[in-house]
């Protein structure tokens, strides 16, 4: 096999490995993989938060930065991810917008009041 033939089998390997069954673009999956880890390491800290309280940080570091601070920097990097989404067309702008608009689940809340 010559170089020719090495790279064009190399550029077709490259093309079938893109080719997935869910039809989803490279640029696509990597949106929802940044948008999933965000939304997991989100929910990491609200597990924390839940265990140990808003004011709480990591015994182990030396800076005191409290899970509330840490769970405002993970909620706006989810919505960085999701404002990704929308300017890459992957969701409608306006209908997200509109979604976030709806009223709160009072009737399946205990503690909240309007």
């Amino acid at each position: 096999m010559n170089i020719t033939e090495k790279a064009l089998w190399r550029a077709e390997r490259e093309l079938a490995l893109c080719k997935h069954f869910n039809g989803l673009t490279p640029a696509e999956l990597e949106r929802l993989a940044y948008l999933a880890e965000e939304m997991c390491e989100a929910g990491q800290i609200i597990g924390k938060i839940l265990r140990h309280g808003y004011e709480s940080h990591d015994p182990t570091k030396s800076s005191a930065i409290t899970n509330r601070h840490m769970l405002l920097a993970e909620v706006g990097d989810v919505l960085r991810a999701i404002r990704m989404l929308g300017d890459a067309g992957d969701l409608d702008k306006e209908r997200l917008a509109k979604m976030a608009e709806r009223p709160a689940p009072d009737k399946y809340m205990h503690h909240q009041r309007g």
